[in-house]
């Protein structure tokens, strides 16, 4: 089997599926975790201040 285009026709394995909570497909089916929310991991919310854009410094 070559190396190239032809191989990759052959990988019809899913990897991530839908997450029941955030709906995203982010929830890998190995680790039972989704990447976008946290869920299979924690009860919160997935959420990092370097996610947002606008910073939280107080403007004056």
């Amino acid at each position: 089997m070559s190396k190239g285009t032809p191989s990759k026709g052959k990988r019809n394995k899913q990897n991530h599926i839908a997450c029941r909570r955030c709906g995203s497909i982010s929830f890998h089916l190995r680790h039972k975790i989704c990447s976008k929310c946290g869920f299979g991991r924690s009860s919160r919310m997935r959420a990092f201040d370097w996610m947002s854009k606008r910073s939280k410094v107080p403007t004056h």
